[in-house]
């Protein structure tokens, strides 16, 4: 990292002070704690994570040194599921990220639907005016592709995957139809979160084959993984 882009020691001692100010501030919710689910206690808890990350982050960068501490990761910062126990409905809330690398790529399989779906100087009007940008090339392939159709193929259409997630939450009773579409994920309650799988490129790579040698049985078979993994 060049000497430009690197935090000042001042940044450096910020970020250290500001461990100081979320630790009293967690052994104050601590002391005050009203149960086991202590609202006050899970938020201080994420702000010292917080803190921590960032001066970890920071003390890096600019002395090229680590610190003893271990982040815990989003399925360890989530609150106490409070959901129903017998829940009557679930949301399955997904984000898939992407990084557009090849343009040309994504209008050319733009216009091909566009081909498909009209004819003639038709075709090469709508393609202009729908499928002639990015963003409108977009438009056009996931009004057309189902989302998982795209997550298999996303290289033919010029598309790198990045990290994603999948929630599944839990309801008393399913929404009424129409009634969340105009804010989809305004109203996520976290404790009511029953499972939740994370891919991500910052995972080491090498966790993930030890965890594949782990599943191997002792003829090299796959052994059957339990639910939660």
């Amino acid at each position: 990292m060049s000497d430009a882009v690197q935090p000042t020691a001042a940044e450096v001692r910020a970020a250290a002070e500001a461990i100081k100010t979320a630790l009293d501030r967690h052994l104050a919710a601590v002391e005050r704690r009203t149960g086991d689910d202590d609202p006050a206690v899970y938020e201080a808890f994420n702000e010292l994570a917080s803190a921590a990350e960032e001066y970890d982050e920071l003390l890096y960068e600019r002395y090229d040194e680590v610190t003893p501490f271990e982040i815990p990761g989003s399925e360890d910062t989530l609150p106490p599921y409070t959901g129903p126990e017998e829940p009557n409905a679930l949301s399955v809330l997904i984000r898939r990220d992407y990084a557009v690398v090849e343009p040309q790529r994504l209008l050319a399989q733009a216009q091909r639907v566009e081909a498909v779906e009209e004819d003639g100087a038709t075709a090469s009007a709508a393609f202009d005016a729908a499928a002639g940008t990015v963003h409108g090339a977009l438009g056009v392939l996931f009004g057309e592709f189902e989302p998982d159709e795209i997550a298999s193929r996303h290289k033919e259409f010029g598309l790198e995957e990045g990290d994603s997630t999948l929630w599944v939450t839990a309801a008393d009773e399913a929404a009424e139809p129409g009634e969340w579409l105009e804010a989809p994920f305004e109203s996520i309650d976290p404790q009511r979160v029953v499972c939740r799988f994370d891919v991500s490129a910052v995972f080491d790579d090498d966790s993930d084959d030890e965890d594949l040698e782990d599943d191997l049985g002792a003829d090299g078979d796959l052994e059957p993984l339990d639910a939660d993994r």
